[in-house]
């Protein structure tokens, strides 16, 4: 899968040092809009910017400006994208406006990010009819058990890891029964309960199953 990172997302999974994470999940590459690096960033996430800067340098992040973009001939098309998604997000938005831009724009499959309010990047995008999957770091790390690359005992100690160093406040059980109710029962969009069945195939996994042992532990 291919990711467009935005700020927040950023940030929780590096002041963790749980980074690798989203390298290891999205193995067919990560994104994030040069705004993100200079602006976002810079503003918000100063103790997490050198890392991030080494992962970019190291060619694990891909870090698009406006030059590439227009050197990949999209840089009209990602505009446009961002005039539309500004009419749709808040002034304070602009971060989440630009990853789900850059997403849009590059044909990547999914946005993380962990802006999870009504009317923010997460829910609006359940609720489009765009090709663009959100996902948040729980999302993340419960698809990751899910396909055997963590056990649920790893799971719980990096979501308490990265819920405690950003003082996100958030509780696993609850992100766990939004992520039934999103893939498995009360759905927002059909394709996410066939793609989530799809993976279950694929891959061999009793979802009931795994997320009851998980569910145990909290």
């Amino acid at each position: 899968m291919r990711a467009s990172l935005d700020t927040n997302a950023i940030i929780h999974f590096y002041k963790a040092g749980l980074q690798d994470i989203l390298f290891e999940f999205f193995d067919e590459g990560v994104f994030i809009y040069e705004q993100i690096r200079n602006i976002e960033l810079n503003n918000h996430g100063q103790d997490i910017l050198e890392k991030v800067d080494e992962d970019i340098k190291a060619g694990r992040i891909e870090l698009y400006t406006d030059t590439y973009l227009k050197e990949q001939a999209v840089f009209s098309i990602f505009q446009r994208n961002v005039n539309e998604n500004r009419c749709l997000y808040g002034k304070g938005d602009l971060g989440e406006v630009y990853a789900i831009s850059l997403a849009q724009t590059i044909g990547a499959y999914a946005l993380v990010t962990d802006d999870t309010k009504q009317g923010g990047p997460y829910m609006s995008l359940l609720q489009f009819e765009d090709e663009v999957m959100p996902f948040t770091f729980a999302d993340i790390l419960i698809l990751r058990y899910l396909l055997g690359d963590a056990d649920e005992y790893q799971t719980v100690r990096d979501f308490d890891s990265i819920n405690d160093a950003s003082g996100l406040n958030w509780a696993f059980r609850s992100q766990i029964t939004k992520f039934v109710k999103r893939f498995l029962k009360e759905t927002y969009r059909e394709e996410d309960k066939i793609w989530i069945h799809r993976l279950a195939t694929d891959h061999g996994i009793s979802i009931k199953k795994k997320l009851i042992a998980l569910s145990k532990l909290i």
